[in-house]
């Protein structure tokens, strides 16, 4: 799994892409974290587009990511997700606590 980031006016989007399984999962949020100390952001989008698969774990980190910006007085949201992550997502329930924006 690869992230990279883009940042403007206090948010932070992170793309996510390749696999998140919980083989990547622990490496992807310690990476998250790093990020989210380095910009100290006002929003953060997880950007799921080319994020080819994910399983339970890649929900662990949403809700992780959104705990600690909300600690920071911050919000979270999912963009775009890619249809089998959007598939986890929606029998997860998580969009009820992390919006989730699709604007393909």
């Amino acid at each position: 799994m690869n992230i990279s980031t883009g940042f403007e006016a206090g948010r932070l989007t992170l793309y996510l892409s390749g696999e998140l399984d919980h083989h990547e999962a622990k490496k992807a949020m310690q990476t998250i974290e790093e990020l989210l100390d380095e910009y100290m952001p006002r929003d953060c989008a997880l950007n799921m587009a080319e994020l080819s698969f994910m399983d339970s774990s890649g929900i662990a980190i949403i809700i992780k990511v959104s705990r600690r910006m909300r600690t920071m007085g911050g919000r979270t949201w999912i963009e775009n997700p890619a249809r089998q992550p959007q598939r986890v997502i929606d029998a997860s329930g998580i969009d009820r606590l992390v919006p989730v924006a699709i604007s393909r």
